[in-house]
């Protein structure tokens, strides 16, 4: 690492651990500088935690390469507080960038991490890529992701995000699937802008989770993922979550499990002011889901997590079995306001679509149910219904 004025530029050392000589240009230019990592390859194999950036611009043209030492992760991993994750990368401060160029290359070595979890599901200590945590005014631009350790990114108790021009791709190349590799995550963070993704990944492409306000994502192409999703919230079911003002708009989902839904437990708390926009799809599962309880499919109709103002508008493409929308709202809060509008789901092997409807008003809805929904309907459908 060379200081020369404000400036820090990290070069790669030819095969060592580069990530102390990263850290050194946080802590040298971290404050009214700029930090340059240039192109190469670098190895990164431990934890970097950096909260205190002000007023920082960095620039990343290489690839960064996470180590494989599986136990050395799990052991060291910093904590982000949600469920019990944990992240390899943090970063907090106020007004900082991030600029990869279309150049900076994040490589997690998640093959390794993928074949050691063998379909299991989440694993305290597997670290998420980068977390922005803390963080204020904050600008990141132009990254790409490869085999991310778990999720690709996590966006928590921050303000005035901005994540433009990101491609991400989690996938794995023998039996045992990725698991859990979302694109983003927000938690406790509002005022988030996302635009111009392309997300490959085994789990939610976006994901709007508890407390999180303010959330504008736009022009996203999902492969192989949950697409936009609010949730998973209300767990534990002592501690209110709150979602307001979330617009989807021009999202593209391409052979994924779902589309366009929310998922809670059987909490408190509420989802209001929501917007799928303009969203389009070939072969997804279930495009549109709604559940109160998640994951157990059970307790149901006990939920006083809220849903309301919700809006679908220009949902457009084909569903994997006949069942294009599965909604269930709690009997002990029913949704309210649920709007459609532009709903043209065809499954993909002919027949008639079925919208299957429970716990709010449908005549108001202009949905068109064709059925109710169970309170245990699945987040999977393996068949026609």
């Amino acid at each position: 690492m060379n200081k020369t004025g404000s400036t820090c530029t990290v070069t790669p050392s030819g095969g060592k651990d580069d990530s102390a000589a990263v850290m050194d240009a946080f802590k040298q230019c971290g404050k009214d500088g700029n930090i340059e990592i240039t192109e190469g390859n670098f190895n990164i194999g431990k934890v970097m935690d950096v909260l205190n950036l002000q007023n920082c611009a960095i620039s990343i043209r290489g690839k960064l390469t996470w180590s494989d030492d599986i136990q050395y992760w799990l052991r060291n991993s910093i904590s982000v507080t949600y469920a019990g994750r944990s992240t390899a990368w943090r970063l907090g401060g106020n007004n900082f960038s991030i600029r990869g160029h279309g150049q900076a290359l994040f490589d997690g070595n998640g093959q390794k991490w993928y074949d050691q979890n063998r379909n299991n599901s989440n694993q305290n200590g597997r670290p998420i890529s980068l977390t922005l945590w803390q963080a204020k005014n904050v600008f990141v631009d132009g990254i790409i992701w490869r085999q991310p350790q778990f999720w690709h990114t996590f966006i928590a108790h921050s303000q005035n995000i901005t994540m433009t021009n990101l491609d991400m791709n989690a996938t794995s190349n023998s039996q045992w699937s990725t698991v859990n590799t979302d694109g983003t995550d927000t938690w406790n963070s509002k005022d988030v802008f996302i635009a111009n993704w392309t997300v490959t990944c085994g789990d939610d492409c976006i994901s709007i989770k508890g407390n999180s306000t303010n959330i504008y994502v736009k022009n996203v192409t999902c492969h192989e993922s949950g697409a936009m999703c609010i949730g998973s919230l209300g767990n534990p079911s002592t501690t209110p979550d709150y979602v307001d003002n979330v617009l989807f708009e021009d999202i593209t989902a391409i052979h994924s499990s779902n589309a366009a839904w929310i998922k809670t437990y059987p909490g408190v708390g509420h989802v209001h002011n929501v917007t799928f926009r303009n969203i389009k799809f070939t072969d997804v599962n279930q495009p549109i889901y709604v559940s109160p309880c998640i994951y157990s499919y059970s307790n149901c109709d006990a939920s006083r997590l809220k849903i309301r103002d919700i809006t679908w508008e220009n949902i457009t493409g084909t569903s994997r079995y006949n069942v294009a929308a599965g909604i269930h709202c709690s009997g002990a809060a029913p949704c309210e306001n649920l709007r459609f509008s532009g709903i043209d789901i065809k499954p993909k092997n002919g027949g008639q679509a079925q919208f299957l409807c429970s716990g709010f008003d449908k005549e108001k809805s202009g949905l068109g149910c064709t059925g109710t929904c169970p309170g245990n309907w699945p987040q999977q459908l393996k068949g026609n219904h």
